[in-house]
């Protein structure tokens, strides 16, 4: 399977800069695998198509202020290290640039000494292990320095960091949001629960590996970073009992996807655990947790947009974005959403 398979044409002007001022305005395009249709809605309209005895598996990452500016002890040169993965308490694994000023032995100076980082060791590229040094309580610092670590493709600054955060973000450890989640409500989330669908939490923590590009022109060669997840008890029980039950599994994006596809056994059962995952999922893929999914609309040749094809099919979803297209739908973080069922 080539890379260029996954390609498709998008105007720069569709990539969505801001967030819409209310979270479920957004569109979303609902694809029905058994009729092959096609239909344009809004978000809120999503409880119409779910039914009771259902169940929704959202993830409660929250995403931390992981982009800090600092600068280089003795030159004062500007660097920008954004956190990528905890290792313990004071080192991270790291994305540092310049990489090239950030040797072994390197100092960055944070927020006028406040928080101080070592380059320890060199990962790969740009990877850096930094060990910090502060006083205090390092996720206080953290708010203080740190911003929101956006996509490059979003160029606008973002007014109200809570827009990159679902209203049901709880574990803090992502350097990313689960952007599906964004366009729930607090009050559609109930309506979804009055209507006597289960909501199920399971998280994993988005790191960047999930947004790298895929270099390799046969996709089979590309190899996913590892993510962090955990699925509890009362996740585990839940999602069963539905599918016992004869009701469906909704994941809401591809991160909640990935961690109950790496969970699932056979019948698509699940146990409570937590570990490390980098699952690639991708045409041909047999899905055994889920029979549907909310997600966003995904960058060209992208390992996300290489999953929703394993759910429907590569033409259908291709199919379906020249049509978004065409249509104006706004794509990727802040855009709209995609209902395949």
């Amino acid at each position: 399977m080539q890379l260029s398979d996954f390609y498709y044409d998008l105007p720069q002007e569709l990539i969505a800069q801001d967030p819409l001022l209310k979270r479920d305005n957004s569109r979303l395009m609902v694809l029905n695998r058994e009729e092959g249709t096609i239909e344009h809605k809004h978000f809120y309209d999503v409880i119409s198509y779910l039914k009771e005895g259902d169940c929704l598996v959202i993830n409660d990452t929250k995403v931390i202020p992981a982009r800090l500016i600092g600068e280089k002890e003795g030159t004062g040169a500007a660097i920008e290290v954004l956190l990528l993965k905890r290792l313990d308490d004071c080192t991270w694994e790291t994305l540092v640039k310049p990489g090239k000023k950030a040797r072994v032995g390197a100092r960055i100076i944070f927020g006028g000494g406040k928080l101080v980082g070592e380059v320890i060791d060199i990962v790969e590229e740009g990877n850096r292990i930094v060990r910090f040094e502060y006083e205090g309580i390092f996720e206080e610092i953290l708010d203080e320095l740190g911003q929101m670590p956006l996509p490059p493709y979003i160029t606008h600054k973002l007014e109200d960091k809570n827009r990159y955060q679902t209203v049901y973000a709880e574990h803090e450890g992502s350097a990313a949001a689960p952007t599906a989640g964004l366009h729930f409500t607090k009050e559609l989330l109930e309506e979804i629960k009055t209507k006597g669908i289960k909501i199920a939490h399971v998280t994993l923590h988005v790191g960047l590996g999930t947004f790298r590009p895929v270099k390799e022109d046969n996709i089979l060669d590309h190899h996913m970073h590892s993510e962090f997840y955990v699925i509890d008890e009362k996740a585990a029980e839940t999602i069963n009992e539905t599918k016992k039950n004869g009701g469906r599994i909704i994941a809401v994006g591809t991160t909640s996807t990935r961690t109950l596809e790496t969970v699932a056994d056979e019948n698509g059962m699940l146990r409570a655990c937590s570990g490390w995952t980098d699952i690639f999922i991708y045409p041909g893929y047999k899905f055994k947790a889920i029979d549907g999914l909310i997600t966003n609309f995904h960058l060209p040749e992208s390992t996300l947009l290489m999953l929703v094809s394993a759910l429907y099919s590569r033409e259908k979803i291709l199919e379906a974005y020249k049509v978004a297209v065409e249509e104006r739908y706004r794509f990727f973080s802040f855009g709209d959403a995609m209902l395949i069922l």
